[in-house]
């Protein structure tokens, strides 16, 4: 497939911010993907609702620092500033009350406080909840429907890295639609996943069920839960600081289950938070009738994510309009028109939502940037800097610093 000076694996907003500055600086590229289309994990459509529905990322985080935040105003997308402040509150079907909701937000900020000053020797969130009596609707909000993992199996120096995100800013258009029209006059050839890298000699090579490509260096920007399965494959092997940061950058999951919910809005607003705490950790969040759409917008996250995935799209609109019965009357059923599930844990060139380090195991996103041989570096929303990891803003500044190293690395 011919000669370039780098080689960039991934079109989602790291490679494609990666290309990007590769050409703005006159080096030759050539970007492959394995799905069938670029954007990776930003991905809007209409298919199922006839509205733009952002089946990925959804809120433009950290509008102060968000390069896409001033693209989505020249392109006039329409932005709401979303606080997302818990408006509703249930336990089981059992409305919070006015105390309850004051222990919550005191709970919030003695969480917050803790966490800032935490220097023992147990990293897991889930110790430091207890030591703090938190409620439970905060290990909710900290745990599976912030960081897509469950309090037990996130690192609290992992979450001090993550700065916060305010302000936020939800779109009607689509954030995924705005990463394509951002991306769109990068050159991929999609359809083209890359099978193993070798790096034995002066540069790489990728190869491709389309041919091998021969690069100077390459940028890898595909996933850790893609790494951890082999794909792509490295010859030689990766050195093993890298593996084992692969493996400690562990992929977690946010499902979304939207219904359309039409003549009836059960009391709530538009953009209404509304939290349903379950026994076992079974809760689900609620993002309510955004823009005033027909929608309500439903989040699973952490363990039962992955379960209710592997249950299937059936089972996960069963449960959501369930628990909306629950709380306001079987009238629901007849209210709600249909629902989606997305299903991240099953896209094979993604495996999950986004990356949060083991507990103890932080420092792995620092090892993961450094780069392999002077060839070989790794960009994304895992090794994403300014507090912005996890978050396609994120990926975007990673890709494009990447890229930058690699061309102060190998010379025009």
């Amino acid at each position: 497939m011919g000669d370039v000076d780098v080689v960039v694996v991934g079109a989602g907003c790291a490679g494609l911010a990666a290309a990007k500055a590769l050409r703005a600086a006159g080096r030759s590229f050539a970007v492959v993907e394995a799905m069938d289309r670029i954007g990776g994990r930003a991905w809007t459509t209409d298919s199922d609702f006839g509205v733009p529905f952002d089946i990925g990322c959804a809120w433009l985080h950290a509008g102060d620092r968000n390069p896409f935040y001033p693209e989505a105003l020249a392109a006039g997308w329409t932005l709401y500033h979303h606080d997302m402040g818990l408006d509703h509150l249930y336990f089981g079907n059992r409305r919070a009350s006015d105390d309850e909701m004051a222990r919550v937000k005191a709970a919030d900020a003695a969480l917050a406080a803790a966490m800032a000053a935490h220097s023992g020797a147990d990293d897991r969130l889930a110790a430091l909840i207890a030591d703090c009596h938190c409620l439970r609707a905060n290990a909710t909000f900290c745990g599976p429907m912030d960081f897509a993992a469950d309090d037990d199996e996130i690192s609290i120096a992992d979450f001090n890295a993550a700065a916060e995100l305010d302000p936020n800013f939800f779109t009607r258009e689509g954030f995924g639609a705005l990463v394509h029209r951002w991306g769109a006059d990068v050159p991929v050839t999609t359809g083209c996943p890359a099978t193993r890298i070798r790096w034995d000699g002066p540069g790489v090579e990728v190869e491709t069920p389309q041919g091998t490509l021969r690069g100077r260096a390459a940028i890898i920007t595909v996933s850790p839960g893609v790494l951890q399965f082999g794909s792509p494959g490295f010859y030689p092997a990766l050195p093993e600081a890298h593996q084992e940061a692969v493996f400690d950058l562990p992929m977690g999951l946010l499902t979304k289950i939207p219904l359309q919910v039409k003549g009836d809005r059960l009391g709530l607003r538009a953009f209404d938070d509304l939290l349903i705490e379950g026994r076992g950790r079974n809760d689900l969040f609620f993002l309510c009738f955004p823009f005033d759409l027909d929608l309500m917008v439903g989040f699973v996250g952490g363990d039962f994510a992955w379960e209710i995935e592997a249950a299937g799209r059936a089972a996960a609109v069963d449960f959501a309009i369930g628990r909306l019965a629950d709380l306001f009357g079987s009238e629901v059923r007849r209210a709600v028109g249909h629902g989606s599930m997305t299903n991240w844990a099953a896209e094979r060139h993604v495996r999950g939502a986004y990356a949060a380090a083991r507990p103890g195991r932080a420092a792995a996103r620092e090892v993961l940037r450094r780069p392999v041989g002077d060839r070989i570096w790794f960009a994304g929303e895992a090794l994403a800097g300014q507090g912005l990891m996890q978050t396609a803003a994120g990926a975007r500044l990673s890709g494009a610093a990447v890229a930058a190293e690699v061309m102060a690395a190998i010379p025009a």
